[in-house]
């Protein structure tokens, strides 16, 4: 704690797993700048190693109690003890376990403490492999946030009642909608994990470039299934026209002209990137993915068109028709970016503090 801390301030802290390059992460990076800004002592807790893709405040308190524990039970136990020992010198704070396993390590590290737990669910709770752990710790929290209503209907009563259906902030900070021609260029941004499905969406873009001549297929991203797409790529014919970019914090800037954003995820929470292509006025695709957080923003037709998942001959025709329709592109274009406003930080940080009963 620094010597001008005041006690009697609130106090959040967020527990994760590392501030690696993830939609949960940026979340976290705007949510804690807002809250700082409004006089709440923030801290980030990251339980499992150090690393951050995105800045945080310099007011932000920044700290990591173990490392990766690769499944280790001593790494375990040396991170629940860690965790414990800053919640007693921290007894009145608010906790906000964003992940599972981080709302089950705050749970047993408060053992026999007076907590304050809110957790926020950020994917598709079908998706976890953990789920009578997960629904036991979340039994312990006094509110649960959702992205969307969907994601509720998962869980037992007694879990549900205690849930608020959050969305994600989008950043005030991102680029303006581009208003000029667009470059002839299809983006992604996301891990390269089998939950994003990027293979769709090279089988979607070789489909796709036997009508629709002189486009690129630009990849954000790092992960454990690079090598393996690129594999992919070349059985496909396809790999002179893909461009794989890894994680780029610049990535905003790097794509606000772009004809097309794509996500081809077979599940979601909700998608951040694809959330701020929208805001930027990017005309967007999404696979219609549990549980709903691309309808939930998107208006067919209007703001983004929506793919059945899994679909590589729906996704491509929806990339052909954005590629040769600049009436659709633009109107895409102008509905998408309407979102910027209405999803800013500021109000979904405010949801956030009325959620766990804070008020400053």
């Amino acid at each position: 704690m620094r010597k001008d801390e005041d006690m009697s301030m609130e106090k959040i802290v967020f527990v994760i797993p590392n501030m690696t390059g993830g939609g949960t992460e940026r979340v976290i990076s705007l949510l804690s700048g807002e809250y700082v800004k409004r006089g709440i002592r923030v801290a980030v807790m990251q339980f499992a190693g150090y690393e951050h893709a995105y800045e945080l405040d310099e007011r932000v308190e920044d700290f990591a109690v173990a490392e990766q524990s690769k499944g280790n039970p001593l790494i375990w136990g040396r991170r629940i003890l860690a965790m414990r020992r800053y919640f007693k010198k921290n007894p009145n704070c608010h906790i906000f376990a964003f992940c599972v396993m981080g709302a089950v390590f705050s749970v047993i590290a408060t053992f026999g403490m007076k907590r304050r737990l809110l957790v926020a669910e950020r994917n598709s709770p079908d998706s976890c492999n953990v789920k009578k752990l997960r629904n036991w710790a979340y039994r312990h929290a006094e509110v649960i946030t959702f992205q969307t209503e969907d994601g509720i209907s998962y869980f037992p009563q007694d879990i549900g009642r205690k849930a608020v259906v959050i969305p994600n902030p989008i950043d005030a900070d991102i680029p303006a909608r581009f208003e000029g021609e667009r470059t002839k260029r299809i983006v992604t941004v996301g891990r390269l994990h089998k939950q994003k499905n990027q293979a769709l969406l090279l089988e979607a873009f070789a489909d796709f470039g036997k009508r629709c001549a002189d486009y690129q297929l630009h990849i954000y991203g790092e992960g454990e299934l690079e090598e393996k797409l690129k594999n992919r790529a070349r059985e496909l014919g396809i790999e002179k026209d893909v461009v794989w970019h890894g994680f780029s914090k610049r990535v905003k800037e790097e794509i606000v002209d772009s004809r097309m954003f794509v996500l081809s995820s077979d599940f979601e929470g909700i998608s951040n990137s694809m959330l701020e292509a929208l805001a930027m006025g990017i005309p967007t695709i999404s696979t219609d993915c549990p549980i709903g957080g691309a309808r939930v923003y998107m208006e067919e037709d209007v703001s983004g068109l929506l793919v059945p998942v899994g679909d590589r001959k729906a996704l491509a025709e929806a990339m052909i028709r954005v590629a040769e329709d600049d009436a659709l592109a633009d109107r895409l274009s102008v509905g998408g970016a309407k979102l910027k406003d209405k999803y800013s930080t500021g109000s979904i940080a405010m949801r956030f503090l009325e959620a766990a009963g804070i008020h400053v």
